[in-house]
């Protein structure tokens, strides 16, 4: 038995909540500076001054906790697509639930549906694409009533190629503010967020990640081949349809809230599998604790590395997965594997 797996799950859990608290904090105070003549500020005002509790309230608090909400919506569907697929690269991007979701979006700025419905609508109108992308993708890899993990794969990459280039059909036939409003949006962001999204977008990702919790043990026994799982009593067809579609809704609610994030659905179950182990019942909280945190942290990034402006969030985790997804490329190639643990 390995060190890892005697890693005791409530360890664990109050570890990455304690580090997930931490990073929210620490992008709850980033406004708090020492001006010149040493007095203590928070944005433009004082510490002391009465606005900044209405400053904090109204937008830096919404903007925190939709980092956190994402975070782990985005880390816990990317553990369920890799389990469900039995492929390491499967996440959002891949599958083309993002290429989807930012279609719609492009199509809502270039009709004006934004101007119609308020903010709100490019939201809508990309969780509509994501589901919509969803049920396409379905039904292409759908055969009678199995749902083959390669087919799956496939389609949701045919897809992907698909959006984009209509993407960039509609990005050549708009006007010069609205490509800035597509190109922005696209990028993923945080600083938009209000209060009444945020609570719709958090529903539907908190009951995605209990639905994912409870199915961890049907995706143990998937690990080990599909015929496994089914001698052992799993409904497979129904556990991946299931764990699918939850994992699909979680994500077209976080690309409704804050546009397309990369490589959270990628960096952290790749990051804590390494340490903890291909154990679903932990490595799901575990990975939506883990993901709270890192996008916490990279919101937190976006607001320094070019300070006093931001880069978008979505800029960040680019920057950051990238090399990291290389770093286990190189790490996994001379075993054939980037399970790291299986």
């Amino acid at each position: 038995m390995t060190q890892r797996s005697t890693i005791g799950r409530p360890t664990v859990m109050a570890a990455l909540l304690a580090v997930t608290l931490i990073a929210m904090l620490g992008a709850a105070f980033l406004d708090v500076t020492i001006a010149g003549d040493g007095t203590r500020t928070l944005g433009i005002f004082e510490l002391g001054d009465p606005r900044i509790a209405h400053v904090f309230v109204a937008f830096r608090l919404p903007r925190i906790l939709a980092a956190a909400i994402v975070g782990a919506g985005l880390a816990a569907a990317g553990t369920t697509f890799q389990a469900v697929l039995r492929n390491p690269l499967a996440e959002p991007y891949t599958l083309g639930i993002s290429s989807g979701a930012s279609l719609a979006a492009v199509i809502a700025i270039r009709f004006g549906i934004e101007g119609a419905l308020g903010a709100s609508g490019v939201g809508i109108a990309a969780l509509t694409g994501s589901l919509a992308t969803v049920v396409i993708i379905y039904k292409l890899a759908q055969t009678d009533t199995r749902l083959p993990p390669a087919t799956l794969l496939l389609a949701g990459i045919t897809i992907a190629m698909f959006c984009s280039a209509a993407s960039l059909l509609f990005q050549y036939t708009a006007d010069f503010s609205e490509v800035y409003r597509m190109i922005r949006w696209m990028m993923g962001g945080l600083d938009a967020v209000t209060y009444p999204p945020l609570i719709q977008a958090s529903v539907a990702i908190l009951l995605g990640i209990l639905v994912l919790i409870w199915l961890a043990p049907d995706f143990n026994a998937l690990a080990a081949g599909e015929d496994t799982a089914a001698s052992v009593g799993v409904n497979v067809d129904q556990s991946v349809a299931i764990g699918f579609f939850a994992a699909s809704l979680i994500v077209g609610a976080s690309i409704s809230l804050a546009g397309p994030i990369g490589f959270v659905g990628l960096i952290v179950p790749h990051a804590l599998r390494t340490v903890l182990g291909p154990d679903h019942r932990l490595l799901i909280p575990a990975s939506a604790l883990g993901g709270a945190a890192l996008l916490a942290a990279c919101d937190t990034l976006a607001h320094l590395v070019i300070s006093p402006a931001e880069l978008p969030v979505g800029v960040v985790t680019a920057v950051i997965g990238g090399p990291f997804f290389l770093y286990l490329l190189f790490r996994h190639k001379g075993t054939g594997r980037l399970w790291g643990g299986q």
